[in-house]
């Protein structure tokens, strides 16, 4: 399969045949890293990179995708450059994506909560990019959604549990000091909902996600037969779960109208909710669940650190695979490689009990 120049902004923009052509091309690449079938598909091409927010793992891993795909990544800062905004005379988008459409194979944004008035100006943003380039746009994470995260969170459970049809995955909301955007709980929901699992949402009152997600993820699960709930209790929604992603998340009410993104009034209230916090007496109600977390983690409040660093935590392989399923969908959009799948998408490796 070739996806030669398609966007990447949710991966439910995508077909579930094109994300297992991702999920497939990445798990290979894992296994041989550094093939000479990989090493030269970007060779002298450049891949530009808009940070509007700071990264640990993005930037690395998209950084080290290109290198080992031939090519490079260009850090950029939109606030060193002559961008037209709501408040400043600059470059328009349009005339911006069009010009470097023609220096560059593709373009990575990131766009989070604390760079944008009201949500979803980030996702808005992004599209705006997608119907003026000519080359890629992926999405390195904005206010909305992060496919590349969800793409890396399903590569981990598929290596630690197989199939994951039919597997319950719970994502439950955690109490901490960083006032998360919405954006990969978001897409964990959307992506695993499509390939077969039975989702619960726990979180407590006045804590809800995007209802329009919400209402995709239902219709995702309702399309496969399989289960979807959310409930504002914080230890039953445990039982049997497969997999435990817990996550501390931002309020509906986090943006004002004026000052934009509330982060303090947010934190404070937060961290009321005690309770909510995965540790080990509620993971023994699970069914021996795996542990993920998409990172940097608030430990002691998302999460105990005996959960955490636990033989069940999968958070360092879905960091890895960061790398892995961003060079497949380099190499898939930003390349004419012409992806045959070789087997299944991974193998299965068991985590230690």
């Amino acid at each position: 399969m070739n996806l030669f120049g398609k966007h990447l902004v949710c991966t439910q923009d995508w077909s579930v045949e094109e994300l297992e052509a991702v999920l497939g091309l990445a798990a290979e690449m894992k296994k041989d890293r550094f093939s000479p079938k990989y090493t030269s598909l970007l060779a002298y091409k450049t891949f530009f990179m808009f940070f509007y927010n700071p990264s640990v793992r993005t930037r690395q891993s998209f950084e080290c995708a290109a290198t080992e795909l031939g090519g490079h990544a260009q850090f950029l800062e939109p606030s060193s450059m002559r961008l037209k905004t709501s408040k400043s005379a600059g470059e328009t988008i349009e005339d911006a994506a069009k010009v470097m459409s023609r220096y560059a194979c593709g373009l990575g944004i990131r766009i989070l909560e604390d760079k944008v008035q009201k949500y979803g100006d980030g996702e808005a943003l992004i599209r705006e990019y997608c119907e003026n380039a000519t080359m890629p746009i992926v999405s390195m994470a904005h206010d909305k959604f992060h496919p590349c995260q969800g793409l890396a969170d399903v590569q981990g459970a598929r290596e630690h549990l197989g199939s994951i049809k039919g597997k319950k995955l719970l994502l439950v909301w955690g109490h901490g000091a960083l006032a998360r955007s919405w954006c990969s709980v978001q897409e964990s929901i959307l992506i695993n909902s499509r390939l077969g699992m039975n989702v619960t949402i726990a979180n407590p009152k006045g804590y809800d996600l995007d209802p329009e997600v919400i209402a995709a993820t239902k219709k995702n699960c309702q399309a496969n037969g399989t289960k979807f709930e959310v409930t504002n209790e914080p230890v039953e929604c445990y039982r049997g779960a497969d997999i435990v992603y817990s996550r501390n998340w931002m309020s509906p009410n986090a943006y004002d109208a004026e000052k934009g993104f509330q982060k303090a009034k947010e934190v404070e209230q937060a961290l009321k909710y005690t309770e909510w916090i995965t540790d080990s007496k509620k993971m023994a109600l699970t069914n021996n669940a795996l542990y993920t977390h998409p990172m940097p983690v608030d430990r002691g409040h998302e999460v105990s650190d005996e959960v955490c660093s636990g033989k069940r935590s999968i958070i360092y392989d879905v960091a890895e695979n960061r790398l892995h399923a961003q060079k497949a969908i380099m190499a898939l959009t930003m390349s004419k490689f012409d992806y045959k799948p070789a087997g299944k998408d991974s193998a299965k490796r068991p985590v230690a009990a």
